[in-house]
């Protein structure tokens, strides 16, 4: 009987007595856990795969939480929208045979006269967009153009952006022709 409390209490002896380094270092032999060597049963590989479950949660809900602070509202989406679309509109506009000659006289900084006008781009393109916001993500639905501005009509645009952890991705774009019915 003194020996079976001895072997007892050496094994707990020997439980504890493991450094963090070595309880990581267990592999599986067997029906049985533990160190190399040892004799240790699945009990208590049950009990220390309790603090990797909850390691494992709390990781996921600091990453759900981080990424639902970091999802952008829709101001961040009007600044986005107003330095894309000023940036597309300069691009198509602003090139020799964009504009009208008679505009090309009068215009002559016409990549800044685009530029100057993002703000309002982005609040016309936050105007014009539906959000879904996911907690941890939003959709914007942008619907654009189609408007005539005097004798010219303009070309309707359609987006759809991703937004998550701060940034923008633009999942997807199309121009439809002026004339092209909406789908």
């Amino acid at each position: 009987l003194g020996d079976a409390r001895r072997g007892q209490r050496n094994l707990h002896q020997q439980l504890f007595s493991w450094s963090a380094a070595s309880a990581l270092a267990w592999h599986r032999f067997g029906d049985d856990w533990g160190p190399p060597g040892s004799s240790v049963t699945s009990g208590v590989f049950v009990a220390s795969a309790l603090p990797r479950a909850l390691l494992t949660m709390v990781v996921l809900g600091g990453t759900g939480a981080g990424l639902a602070a970091t999802n952008p509202g829709p101001e961040a989406f009007a600044e986005f929208a107003g330095e894309r679309l000023s940036r597309e509109i300069a691009a198509e506009v602003c090139r020799p045979e964009g504009l009208p000659m008679m505009l090309r006289l009068v215009i002559r900084d016409c990549p800044g006269l685009v530029q100057a006008q993002k703000t309002t781009l982005g609040r016309l393109a936050l105007d014009h967009s539906h959000r879904s916001n996911l907690g941890l993500l939003s959709l914007y639905r942008t619907d654009l153009g189609g408007a005539s501005l005097g004798r010219w009509r303009l070309p309707r645009f359609e987006a759809l952006t991703l937004a998550v952890a701060g940034r923008f991705l633009l999942l997807s774009a199309q121009e439809q022709a002026v004339d092209s019915p909406r789908p």
